[in-house]
């Protein structure tokens, strides 16, 4: 590693030299900044391909580079001037097309992120990862007929192409087709054994298959592998619940919430799990560690409030659901819940059931 560093060095200081004898030639900024890009130096990325545009505003590639680090920055407005700047300059190039309908796939608009997505098939229809963006778009708006056929098309051009095999075998798991499912992530985990996400998914596949032994050994695989395993423990730990083996589904919970104790997604769902037993102390105590950590959690204090109901704490279940209320007050499900339980509360009053503080 030291000396593929030194390596990496040795180019950068080669190509700042040739910037320096020849400052007005494009092709040495563009080696250096993708030579900082090796380097994941983003921030020197930026600064070649600007001082590249001061000299050439024309140039595309630098063009579009900008406007590539912009959108990872998430900063999609300026991203979008740079690539429209591109257009200007080469309309008919297919991966500025690509990379702006990526944009308005961001923002959620589905007709322009489809439009500008055609247009780069117009101009190139054998890139299997155009075909992948528009089935992603489709699975974002839950169109999954429409995801899995562009899959299917990415897949003919390239059959192995990680991205479409995944992403196809996701939907297919959201179709209720678990058999496709799986053969699909089998595929991948033949092409790349040491996938951790997919070593999950073909687990989390297998048990809802009721192929409860198989299952177990896919999640115990993934824990070996590199990588967080909190995911994995999740997942896992609903496996055990499903196989209805909840005292190690708790410790599996608890190996996730002391893998990542900043995120509440563990916390939850063990908390859930000891509402589902009535095990309501132990479970407020969870969501309320839970809003600690994220007090803008409006399904949180949702559920806070199912368990002081659960519990016959009225008055504290309707002032967690008019929490959640604040942080969503466009909630209409929320909005449903809380006016039931108040117009429950307030006849209970009526008719005496309830004493007056």
């Amino acid at each position: 590693m030291e000396n593929i560093n030194k390596d990496l060095g040795q180019k950068i200081n080669d190509a700042i030299m040739a910037m320096a004898k020849d400052p007005q030639n494009a092709e040495h900024y563009h080696t250096l900044s993708e030579l900082y890009l090796e380097q994941q130096d983003y921030d020197k990325v930026m600064s070649v391909l600007e001082s590249l545009l001061t000299i050439h505003p024309k140039d595309v590639q630098a063009l579009v580079g900008m406007g590539t680090m912009w959108f990872y920055e998430k900063d999609f407005r300026k991203s979008l001037s740079y690539y429209n700047k591109a257009l200007e300059v080469n309309p008919k190039n297919y991966l500025i097309y690509y990379n702006i309908g990526n944009v308005f796939a961001e923002w959620k608009n589905f007709d322009k992120a489809l439009f500008y997505y055609n247009r780069a098939i117009d101009l190139n229809a054998t890139n299997p990862e155009i075909y992948n963006a528009i089935a992603l778009l489709y699975y974002d708006f839950n169109n999954y007929i429409e995801s899995k056929a562009y899959y299917e098309k990415a897949l003919s051009l390239d059959p192995e192409n990680i991205t479409a095999l995944v992403d196809m075998g996701n939907v297919c798991f959201k179709l209720f087709d678990y058999e496709t499912a799986l053969e699909l992530y089998k595929k991948v985990f033949v092409l790349n054994p040491d996938n951790k996400i997919v070593a999950i998914c073909i687990g989390n596949t297998l048990t809802l298959m009721r192929d409860r032994e198989h299952a177990y050994n896919y999640f115990e695989k993934a824990l070996t592998m590199e990588g967080d395993n909190y995911k994995a423990y999740i997942c896992y730990a609903m496996a055990l619940s499903e196989f209805q083996e909840y005292d190690i589904a708790v410790e599996m919970y608890k190996r996730a919430i002391n893998a990542n104790p900043k995120e509440i997604n563990a916390i939850i769902l063990l908390a859930n799990l000891y509402t589902n037993f009535n095990q309501l102390d132990q479970a407020m105590e969870l969501y309320k560690e839970a809003l600690k950590i994220k007090p803008t959690s409006a399904e949180t204090y949702m559920l806070l409030g199912n368990a002081h109901y659960l519990k016959g704490e009225i008055e504290q279940a309707i002032a967690s659901y008019r929490a959640s209320m604040k942080i969503e007050p466009e909630n209409d499900e929320f909005k449903l819940i809380y006016l039931q339980i108040v117009d429950e509360y307030i006849d209970k009053k009526r008719a005496g059931e309830l004493e007056v503080h």
